[in-house]
């Protein structure tokens, strides 16, 4: 009898949990969003736990890119997520949500694939990709000139396309926590399922986006 009352609490608790993921999937995510075109030019802020940094993003660079970027900030995906992949003299790289139903929420929403229209230069963001269509939600911030990254050839898709540039506090950006190097590499799924807590126990020094929101917007 006390077996079966336990897998009926288990059972409830695990409900409770799907229900909570749901509902927060659905006040963190809606469909619409992924619809929603940028303006041509516009500017956000990024409010991190080593300071401020500012972007320009100019929609020219790559369409389907600027808008997918102006979603997730418009949108407040940027909220809480951590800087878990920076290498020293090569990128710092971000996006995986702390809920894994909103990361995966957004991921099926594809970007389509585009040619690089300006170069990855030092303190251009780009998102990261590998085979193609899969440009969804992480993206990363150039820490020195990556001209190669802008031919390179990885399964029949070429280059990283720019959609956005940092004009101020670059500095913070070099400052980010870079002491665990590439160890992230092999370990996106755990950080995708077990989120921040599971970042926050075995990786306390890892830096975070607080928030990030739009400070200005330009149509041509």
């Amino acid at each position: 009898m006390k077996f079966y009352k336990n897998r009926k609490f288990i059972y409830k608790t695990l409900i409770i949990v799907f229900a909570f993921q749901m509902l927060s999937c659905h006040t963190l995510f809606k469909e619409k969003w992924t619809k929603e075109k940028a303006p041509e030019y516009f500017k956000a802020t990024f409010e991190t736990t080593k300071g401020n940094f500012e972007i320009e993003a100019n929609r020219i660079w790559s369409p389907y890119a600027v808008d997918r970027l102006y979603q997730l900030i418009n949108n407040g995906y940027y909220t809480n997520i951590a800087i878990f992949r920076v290498i020293p003299n090569f990128v710092a790289q971000f996006g995986i949500h702390n809920d894994s139903t909103v990361t995966n929420a957004w991921k099926k929403s594809k970007v389509l694939d585009e040619p690089v229209v300006e170069s990855n230069l030092k303190g251009t963001v780009s998102f990261a990709r590998s085979t193609p269509g899969t440009r969804t939600n992480q993206i990363f911030i150039n820490l020195k000139d990556n001209i190669r990254l802008d031919s390179l050839d990885n399964s029949q898709v070429k280059g990283f396309p720019v959609v956005a540039k940092v004009t101020k506090g670059m500095n913070v950006v070099e400052s980010f926590y870079n002491g665990y190097g590439s160890e992230f590499d092999n370990k996106q799924d755990s950080i995708h399922d077990l989120g921040n807590m599971y970042l926050k126990k075995n990786y306390p020094k890892i830096d975070y986006i607080i928030k990030a929101y739009i400070t200005g917007k330009k149509e041509n």
